[in-house]
């Protein structure tokens, strides 16, 4: 199987919005696992592994966001899998 893992740095109005929730539910619809979690600067951070397809997609969503949320930039960097068997929200940095 092909895959890949890429690290999200989510920035703008992305904290107090859902954003982590339906984060969690894009990344399903997607076949993703991984995490995301806030930053204490505002940013949200994830981290997706998977099909290298879907995570090019997820990028996509990520860059709109749900609806109350104000995504301003996607900052994606190549990452280290984990051993993350699903995707979930983890304790915030």
């Amino acid at each position: 199987m092909n895959e890949a893992a890429a690290r999200l740095i989510v920035t703008g109005h992305v904290q107090g919005v859902g954003y982590r929730w339906w984060t969690v539910g894009q990344a399903r619809r997607f076949g993703l696992r991984g995490w995301v979690r806030n930053r204490r600067d505002g940013s949200v951070e994830i981290l997706a592994i998977g099909d290298p397809g879907a995570l090019d997609r997820f990028e996509l969503v990520c860059a709109r966001g749900p609806d109350g949320a104000a995504p301003e930039r996607v900052k994606r960097e190549a990452a280290t899998a984990d051993a993350s068997t699903s995707f979930a929200q983890i304790a915030s940095v």
